[in-house]
């Protein structure tokens, strides 16, 4: 755990223990929240992220945090800096569903292993 470098280690080592990030979770997203999880919502609409041709790459959570930064942009040429107020929401908006992704990485990675501790000890206490 250690290293910048676990999760792969751990992926290698265990295939059948690591998550599949290209697919959707295997498990309940609500299994462990007993009063359930608050949904994430896109606030940019598809025409807003059409009409001001915001990149496919940057068409998440943090759109609308983009649009604004964007906006500002133009307004403010050439004087860009007046819009580093803008720059850093969409910085940390991005980070903080950098962070959200990996939470659910690492929990989709212990729930799996979990999964596989409980079917090892009721295959042992099949056997005895």
């Amino acid at each position: 755990m250690g290293n910048s470098y676990g999760h792969v280690i751990h992926a290698f080592l265990h295939p059948d223990e690591a998550p599949d990030w290209n697919n959707p979770p295997t498990f309940d997203p609500n299994m462990g929240f007993p009063s359930g999880r608050k949904p994430r919502v896109m606030v940019a609409t598809q025409e807003e992220l059409n009409m001001h041709n915001v990149p496919l790459d940057k068409r998440d959570y943090c759109a609308h945090h983009y649009i604004n930064w964007i906006t500002c942009r133009k307004q403010a040429f050439p004087f860009i800096s007046k819009c580093s107020h803008e720059k850093h929401e969409y910085s940390q908006c991005e980070f903080d569903d950098w962070v959200i992704r990996m939470k659910e990485y690492e929990r989709e990675k212990r729930l799996k292993m979990r999964a596989a501790r409980i079917k090892a000890k009721n295959a042992a206490e099949e056997s005895e």
